[in-house]
């Protein structure tokens, strides 16, 4: 009895001490990325509000895309990507899986325009006014 105890003791001890686990892991699996995106505006000022945004920049050109979640009354949940590039400026709203891309039409103050179709949409601060012919949309911008 007492040599199976002490075999039983034995084998836990080389057990626990057997699955002791590496914490420093495999350190070339993953790999630390240093770069730094700084993301300017027209007038080559550093951008703080734009912090879903990164910059293109393809044979000299620079695209800057800039991601937001909106929130409508509801509480559907919006993804909506501003695209400057020299060529154009659109935003595309997506939900339920269907993306909507409207290229702006005009500013107004601080308030910006997209039209495409019967589909308009304002934007104006956090807030993203969506109009289809009868139908109204208000979404506000949130930080997910």
């Amino acid at each position: 009895m007492k040599k199976s105890l002490l075999v039983l003791g034995t084998v836990l001890t080389l057990a626990a001490v057997s699955c002791k686990k590496n914490e420093s892991g495999n350190k070339s699996v993953i790999k630390i990325d240093s770069t730094e995106t700084t993301v300017t505006d027209h007038n080559g000022k550093i951008d703080s509000v734009t912090e879903g945004s990164y910059t293109v920049d393809v044979n000299g050109k620079k695209t800057v895309k800039t991601d937001f979640v909106y929130k409508a009354t509801d509480g559907t949940l919006v993804k909506v990507v501003f695209k400057n590039d020299p060529k154009e400026n659109t935003v595309a709203i997506t939900s339920n899986k269907k993306t909507f891309t409207l290229p702006k039409s005009e500013t107004k103050g601080d308030e910006t325009i997209y039209k495409k179709d019967d589909m308009t949409a304002r934007v104006k601060g956090d807030s993203l006014h969506l109009e289809q012919g009868s139908n109204i949309i208000e979404l506000k911008r949130t930080k997910i």
